[in-house]
């Protein structure tokens, strides 16, 4: 199993107002694109992305523009080599202060795109500029939490910070290149528990084999959510212990054409 991660996908109310957002502040293009009857599915991503780097998919459904966030999801994250710089860069393009570097200790800061979806800025050396470094999810059991990735998806710990209140601990797969995306597991240790809402969709993982890993996944006892047979051959779902979806998907790169024709 690769257990590289994909695509993170997040629910938009308007699909031109968001990616106007992400192509004018974050230089992102459109890899590719899948208008269905009901709902129109974009990837995006920077231009000279890595092999093992990840995409923002976009999803809009139709005539819906009303999303609960929840907080179940925390955020994405986009590499810089400067945060101070680059915070600087977007506020002058008109995006709204939200958290500054200087509120986050100098070493990081968020933005909120059009839907409110939280953008963290991190300083990093490797990877394309505002490429996707990781995403946040909140779980209740940090042992569990690690015990799924490290389990079932083969990912192994990269990094943790600990507080006096929270932690925060990241996985990836095992030799994964650094431009690959992590994902960043936050467990509160005062016991909250967390709502999922339905602004936030899925985690997309890449599989060498949709079947094979598939029973491989079930034999590892993650949950039978929507096996392969009921996604047309094409894809599948399963969750992690909090309920947090994960897709399945074979895929080498991100390379278009990304949809089935």
């Amino acid at each position: 199993m690769s257990g590289t991660l994909d695509h993170v996908m997040m629910r938009v109310a308007d699909l031109d107002d968001s990616l106007d957002w992400y192509r004018s502040h974050l230089d992102y293009e459109e890899k590719d694109r899948w208008a269905a009857e009901d709902f129109t599915i974009v990837y995006l991503g920077p231009e000279d992305m890595h092999e093992e780097g990840a995409m923002l998919e976009l999803t809009y459904n139709h005539g819906e523009s009303d999303y609960e966030t929840g907080d179940a999801w925390g955020h994405i994250a986009v590499r810089v080599e400067d945060v101070y710089e680059a915070y600087e860069e977007l506020m002058d393009a008109g995006v709204d202060d939200y958290r500054d570097p200087d509120s986050c200790g100098g070493s990081y800061a968020f933005v909120k795109d059009p839907d409110g979806h939280e953008v963290e800025l991190v300083e990093r050396d490797h990877g394309a500029r505002w490429s996707l470094d990781h995403t946040m999810i909140r779980v209740e059991d940090a042992d569990a939490a690690l015990g799924y990735w490290v389990r079932k998806f083969e990912h192994v710990p990269t990094g943790r910070w600990e507080s006096d209140t929270f932690a925060n601990y990241f996985t990836k797969p095992r030799d994964a290149a650094p431009e690959a995306m992590a994902v960043e597991l936050t467990y509160n240790y005062d016991g909250r528990t967390y709502d999922m809402g339905d602004a936030w969709g899925h985690l997309c993982v890449r599989v060498d084999d949709l079947h094979d890993d598939w029973d491989q996944l079930l034999t590892r006892e993650a949950p039978d959510y929507r096996d392969p047979a009921s996604c047309d051959d094409m894809y599948a779902f399963t969750k992690d212990q909090d309920g947090h979806e994960i897709e399945l998907l074979e895929r080498d790169s991100p390379e278009p054409p990304l949809f089935p024709e």
